[in-house]
């Protein structure tokens, strides 16, 4: 999208102003009326590092076009930010999606990301907050967890595999129930 903007040959200064104010429309803040969603107690930053699979999803407008193998790697940055890979598969082939994260609280469960190109990554206008809100173990590692946005407006079921046991995914959602999520467009995510 930034590619085709920028051959565009409207004015560069409005142009980014259009970009700012589309993704600031697209960011995650808390309503006031309602407490953001419980999240884990602790979250160790160290073990929730790595490949993440998606299990299923909240529809959300910048996923539209993936079909199926939808995976997210954390990894950390030598600034202690955590750098985030989002890729899937299209009907077209691949692609990806670079963002950066950083912990907002001591239980490292909830998160500020953003996936604004480069310098804009600082500004807070493009970040949303993920909470992870619930997390599996084995061997004190994690091998499933429940991720939302503060306002509620999307989730994720990811796993450590392709595939996750049926009574840990019906868990996750009557978890988010709890926590007031609409789970009713809730959909499973492919992976092959």
């Amino acid at each position: 999208m930034l590619g085709f903007i920028m051959h565009a040959k409207a004015p560069f200064v409005p142009t980014v102003l259009i970009i700012l104010a589309g993704i600031s429309a697209c960011t995650s803040t808390p309503t006031p009326t309602a407490p953001p969603p419980q999240t884990v107690s602790q979250l160790r930053l160290d073990d929730y590092l790595g490949t993440w699979y998606e299990i299923g999803r909240l529809p959300m407008s910048f996923q539209d076009k993936c079909t199926h193998n939808v995976t997210a790697n954390y990894s950390l940055k030598d600034n202690g930010k955590i750098q985030i890979l989002n890729t899937c598969q299209t009907k077209d082939g691949q692609i990806s999606a670079h963002g950066e994260a950083h912990v907002f609280d001591s239980s490292n469960a909830k998160l500020k990301v953003s996936f604004l190109p480069g310098f804009l990554k600082k500004f807070t206008f493009g970040q949303a907050d993920y909470l992870v809100i619930a997390t599996t173990q084995n061997h004190q590692n994690y091998t499933s967890a429940l991720v939302g946005t503060s306002d509620r407006k999307y989730l994720w079921i990811l796993s450590r595999t392709p595939t996750l046991d049926d009574a840990i995914y019906q868990n996750y959602l009557a978890i988010a129930r709890q926590n007031g999520f609409d789970i009713s467009n809730f959909t499973s995510t492919r992976q092959e």
